[in-house]
């Protein structure tokens, strides 16, 4: 399976990227993956293999450029619960200089780049996010309604821009929660939203994980939660994409 790492141009610089695509001449549906928190390392360049395996291709954008290429800080190779305060700790000023103004400007680059590979099929694409990550992807799918028809997101703070920016999505939708991060009664405030909205949806929490259970380098990493996120996720892409 091809992949590469290569730069996306942008409004404020070049942003570097990983993509993988499957080893088939034909063009292949587009996935912009935004990673979490902790950025490009071997766990999401593996999550991105994986997905370009079933016919995708993905690019992953190091949303932190401005700090300089992945990894942007030096992480360690498992990010257990004693590293976890010094990582973030290091971590939060960046993401806290992330504005939304900057997300959306980056956003605008990577559609335009992502739509514009020789190797992406025509059309719209889908974005999906993990943690901080997932925040971006609705971002992204609430300020292109035409050119993203499906959005994914995971342990993510997904209503932290409000009701109005989920009434602006017009992809289809799955949110995947964290039991950590979500009670049943926030969940029943964000379902009530988007469905006044019309949102196209499911949103659930997966049982009995913590905020980040996709991460297989960090303690909260949860096997069979996981697997419900492939099997979610694929399902949706399935729905809403042309694969292959």
């Amino acid at each position: 399976m091809p992949t590469t790492m290569l730069h996306v141009p942008t409004a404020d610089g070049r942003a570097d990227a990983f993509v993988a695509f499957p080893d088939r001449g034909e063009r292949h549906p587009g996935v912009l993956m935004y990673p979490d928190g902790f950025g490009i390392r071997p766990v999401v360049r593996e999550m991105a293999r994986e997905l370009a395996g079933h016919g995708y291709y993905v690019l992953v954008p190091n949303p932190f450029y401005r700090h300089g290429p992945a990894p942007v800080i030096e992480l360690p190779e498992y990010i257990g619960e004693e590293d976890r305060p010094a990582v973030l700790a290091r971590l939060m000023p960046l993401i806290e200089e992330h504005t939304a103004e900057r997300a959306l400007r980056d956003a605008d680059a990577y559609l335009g780049f992502l739509t514009t590979r020789p190797e992406v099929a025509a059309g719209p694409v889908a974005v999906t996010g993990y943690c901080i990550g997932g925040l971006l992807a609705t971002r992204t799918a609430a300020a292109h309604p035409g050119r993203v028809a499906a959005v994914a997101a995971f342990h993510a703070p997904v209503g932290a821009d409000g009701p109005d920016s989920l009434a602006a999505i017009t992809a289809r939708v799955h949110f995947g929660h964290a039991a950590s991060d979500l009670t049943p009664e926030s969940l029943g405030e964000l379902d009530r939203a988007l469905d006044a909205a019309g949102v196209d949806h499911t949103s659930e929490i997966y049982p009995g994980t913590v905020h980040g259970f996709t991460m297989s380098d960090t303690d909260a990493f949860d096997p069979a939660a996981l697997e419900r996120h492939w099997d979610r996720l694929l399902t949706l892409l399935d729905r809403t994409l042309t694969a292959g």
